[in-house]
């Protein structure tokens, strides 16, 4: 191997300046790597590099050989090295495990040659100059004899020291090698346990030389600021728990309820610094909120079944034959023919705007990151312009007259309290004391009954409320059994499409200002009309003076009945 010089990166079991002490075999996986070499641990500028060196494990600590690359920097760097001018070498480190003030695992991330080692094993032992003029010379080190040897020594000592290791049977080394890296972590556990009682009384007592090498940090403990390590968040604290201290805490956790008010229970017990740190901070299941919102699935069975017009003005006309005058007549000889005679019916429904609108601030829109939130927005203003749209079309928006957010039922009419041309007005006569069963069993033969007057186009559908439909499906028979096994079987019995409970009809009235217990139409019989333009847009707009964002969702329709006793209201008559 060529170099130009080599030494100790780091030595084990020498207590650095900070009070940490590494121990033997902490960085083993960076044995044979090559990391950068550097001057005085700057990171921030590639002419900083000075070359590389390739690290080697010892027993003792980390070895270095370095060698200078071409550069004007690294010349300059190798000259103060042969001169003298620096011996001292360090390395920066990170991924770092801890027990107590012991280093016990971490990466080697580059080699610098600094003024002042943090280390006092950590220093250059040889200097090597390769040329035309090829000389040796040696560093006398601290406590250290003066050494002066070639890379080839290094060699022949590491082939005689392998070959020694080979006439010997097999070494602790070759045993721990065997183990898998999760058992290797469990003997590192159990060392550093037995290591860290004695080194942190010594830690404790530890005096820094240096003042910038170290730093205070809120609550006394401090903070390698040297050139070895760096960054907090990569060591593991102090406090190791035993098997039996970690079972009692597992068991105790049925009696405190949690697994984390049980390690804060013996948080003191154990000496468990930073308990809070076990626990991670609180994450949503998703980036998006969820809507806490009614029950909308009827909404589309609403809005997906009604007729659909591109002209918003309805004008209904219907001629009225069911009277005795339109009848057709018998004639008799030599007398006069008389015209038939009937009314006329008709009514227009003219258009209203419907609307939502919604702002945000702009900085709000920014600083949210996590999700889309205008799309998020825009979706809230759309699911709630559909809600109340259908909710106004089959009950109303239930606002007073006197209110201005009120969707006039001129323009879009309930079928609820339709006019009694379009809606069949039916009552559900039961006594006072009637119990749910009662009710449920006059309400099927009332909607059975009711449809001899229905006029409707195909098959109807019912809608109700849950616990209407609920009460219908647990009725029995004497003996117990089901009257209706399923939700279709109930159907069948009602004569209906399909069954349809409707959140918003819970609690409400009838036009005769009676219970409200369902509403049997067909929808196509219902018509949505908005002329072009009026379907439903989105806009926005930016207001420059408050740095708002403002949305508005609308649309401008009518809707009514087109088709006469198409509808079929049941209301609740408790005599």
């Amino acid at each position: 191997m060529e170099y130009d010089f080599s030494g100790w990166a780091t030595r084990n079991d020498i207590k650095c300046s900070d009070g940490r002490t590494i121990r033997r075999d902490a960085f083993k996986d960076d044995d044979g790597h090559k990391v950068p070499l550097v001057w005085n641990h700057s990171h921030n500028d590639p002419n900083n590099v000075l070359g590389h060196a390739v690290l080697e494990n010892r027993k003792e600590g980390v070895y270095a050989y370095c060698k200078f690359n071409d550069t004007e920097n690294g010349q300059n760097a190798k000259l103060l090295v042969q001169h003298g001018d620096i011996d001292k070498l360090s390395i920066y480190a990170n991924r770092l495990k801890q027990n107590g003030g012991d280093v016990i695992h971490g990466s080697i991330r580059e080699v610098s040659l600094v003024y002042a080692n943090a280390n006092p094993g950590a220093y250059i032992v040889d200097v090597m100059a390769h040329g035309e003029d090829e000389e040796e010379g040696g560093i006398i080190f601290t406590d250290e004899k003066f050494s002066l040897h070639h890379a080839e020594d290094d060699d022949k000592k590491d082939s005689e020291t392998k070959e020694e290791q080979s006439d010997d049977e097999e070494t602790v080394k070759d045993v721990f090698d065997t183990l898998t890296d999760k058992q290797k972590d469990v003997v590192y556990a159990i060392v550093g346990a037995a290591l860290s009682e004695k080194n942190n009384t010594n830690n404790q007592e530890a005096e820094h030389s240096e003042k910038e090498e170290t730093e205070e940090i809120e609550g006394g403990n401090t903070e390698m600021k040297h050139n070895v390590f760096e960054g907090k968040e990569d060591t593991v604290e102090k406090g190791v728990l035993s098997h039996s201290e970690q079972m009692t805490i597992i068991n105790d956790a049925k009696r405190y309820g949690t697994m984390k008010e049980s390690f804060l229970a013996h948080a003191e017990e154990y000496g468990i610094d930073g308990v809070d740190w076990l626990f991670p901070e609180a994450r949503t299941m998703t980036n998006v909120p969820e809507f806490i919102k009614r029950d909308t699935g009827w909404v589309s069975k609403v809005m997906g079944a009604v007729h659909k017009t591109p002209f918003s003005r309805i004008k209904s006309v219907f001629a009225d034959i069911t009277e005795d005058e339109a009848r057709a007549k018998g004639y008799m000889k030599g007398k006069l023919k008389k015209e038939e005679v009937f009314s006329l019916l008709k009514r227009t429904t003219t258009p209203t705007t419907v609307y939502k609108k919604q702002k945000m601030d702009r900085d709000d829109v920014i600083d949210i990151t996590d999700f889309d939130v205008i799309a998020w927005l825009k979706s809230e203003m759309r699911l709630m312009l559909d809600e109340e749209l259908a909710r106004a079309i089959l009950v109303g928006d239930g606002r007073p007259a006197s209110s201005d957010d009120k969707i006039s039922e001129l323009n879009i009419r309930p079928i609820v309290s339709d006019e009694e041309l379009f809606t069949i007005q039916k009552t559900v006569d039961v006594s006072s004391s009637a119990t749910s069963d009662d009710k449920a069993k006059a309400f099927i033969r009332a909607a059975i009954k009711a449809r001899k007057d229905y006029k409707g186009s195909g098959n109807p559908t019912l809608f109700t409320t849950e616990d209407m439909l609920t009460d219908m499906l647990l009725l029995t028979d004497e003996m117990g059994r089901d009257l209706y096994e399923s939700e279709e079987k109930l159907r069948t019995k009602l004569r209906v499409k399909e069954i349809v409970t409707v959140e918003v009809m819970e609690g409400m009235n009838g036009k005769n200002n009676k219970p409200l217990m369902g509403i049997i139409v067909n929808m196509n019989d219902y018509n949505v009309g908005a002329d072009k333009g009026g379907a439903i847009n989105m806009f926005d707009d930016f207001d420059i003076d408050y740095n708002q964002q403002k949305y508005l969702i609308e649309t401008r329709c009518s809707g009514a009945l087109v088709r006469p006793y198409s509808a079929i209201v049941l209301t609740l008559n408790a005599a």
